[in-house]
């Protein structure tokens, strides 16, 4: 039968996704969420009777048990530690109560009656390794006799044009440890797989011609890979309207399809400019910082149409398909092996955006789970 995972918030089954595309042999058994919208989404993708609707905080050990499962799969949520949020708290925002619950209470009757899992995968944003929370987790899974590999890893070391920088804890039940790991290195956070590759080199920190460079940007595709077919039209239904750019265009992160890299997006894609992630400029052949530039010069002169001189450069959001090829739930527009992604018809653009956002990177799980079963 294989490897029987359980899937802990599991949004819209990025996880789930990755366990499926590894070369682990199993199944995610029974998933958990809250949210409405993506137990939606979950189901339309693998089915009704694996995903509960429920609060975690009310899962109980003698529940777990009799799931018998190897592998925990956890993406809590990210609120309580991200750096976008200025009031977040760690271990004392309630948000973070019901990880705490599974890693703290949970766990360790599992561990006591013998039902534990052998194997676990955590997902958070980066800044959760400076969280308490994550110290506490620490010294749990070390008291229950777990090997642990922490790593913050980003898609851009696999290929995949987005910086989505994010960490990972990994861990093994004694006797069990980890490939490519010496003692001694317990409180290392890794930049790379152990035993797979160096830590990532960021291209521009490099300077011109500095050996390594040409390396590094060449691993990792162009944008127009992921992108949908351009159907020319003049008002794509994803173009950013004229009132915003008016007033905040000037923040965008701007990318032309032949760029390697789009910022971090964000379940607040489209609502928010900055941090939230890249806009496209479909036309190549303009220079953004001269159409920008003249477009300043036109609104400082009074200019109420100043916002015309931006059209041609056909700024607009990534669709969500496009977003679920970056983030490896659909296979590149130039690869059509892996299998579709279906949403529910009344779900809104909006709560895609968002739900995507709140989601994992799948082939940067994919090759964690490989590594966490060596």
């Amino acid at each position: 039968m294989g490897i029987r995972a359980l899937e802990f918030y599991s949004g819209i089954g990025g996880l789930h996704r990755a366990l499926a595309q590894s070369n682990v042999q199993g199944s995610v058994v029974r998933a958990f969420d809250w949210d409405q919208s993506a137990y939606r989404v979950y189901t339309a993708n693998y089915g009704q009777r694996v995903v509960h609707k429920v609060d975690i905080c009310s899962l109980t050990a003698a529940e777990l048990a009799q799931l018998d499962a190897d592998l925990w799969l956890l993406s809590p949520s990210c609120q309580p530690y991200t750096v976008l949020n200025p009031l977040a708290k760690g271990a004392e925002d309630p948000r973070a109560k019901s990880f705490i619950c599974l890693m703290e209470e949970v766990l360790p009757e599992l561990v006591q009656s013998e039902r534990h899992p052998r194997y676990m995968l955590v997902e958070n944003v980066a800044g959760f390794e400076s969280s308490s929370t994550r110290l506490r987790v620490l010294d749990t899974l070390r008291a229950l006799r777990y090997t642990t590999v922490e790593l913050l890893i980003t898609p851009l070391q696999f290929g995949i044009p987005n910086s989505r920088l994010r960490y990972y804890l990994l861990a093994k039940a004694t006797p069990l440890a980890f490939a490519g790991v010496d003692d001694g290195q317990d409180d290392r956070i890794w930049r790379h797989i152990p035993g797979h590759g160096t830590d990532w080199i960021d291209p521009r920190t490099q300077t011109q011609g500095q050996p390594g460079e040409e390396r590094v940007e060449g691993e990792v595709a162009e944008l127009r890979d992921f992108l949908d077919e351009d159907t020319g039209v003049d008002r794509h239904p994803h173009a950013i309207p004229e009132r915003v750019l008016e007033k905040w265009g000037r923040l965008f992160d701007i990318v032309l399809p032949s760029a390697r890299r789009t910022c971090c997006f964000t379940r607040g894609y489209t609502n928010l400019v900055e941090r939230a992630g890249s806009v496209l400029q479909v036309n190549e052949g303009l220079d953004t910082t001269r159409t920008f530039d003249a477009f300043l010069d036109a609104q400082r002169a009074g200019d109420d149409e100043a916002v015309r001189l931006l059209r041609p450069l056909r700024l607009r959001y990534f669709s969500p398909t496009e977003l679920l090829r970056l983030f490896a739930f659909l296979p590149p527009a130039t690869n059509a092996s892996l299998g579709a992604f279906t949403w529910p018809e009344d779900i809104s653009t909006k709560t895609k955006y968002k739900l995507i956002g709140n989601s994992v990177n799948v082939r940067v799980v994919t090759e964690l789970i490989n590594y966490l079963f060596e």
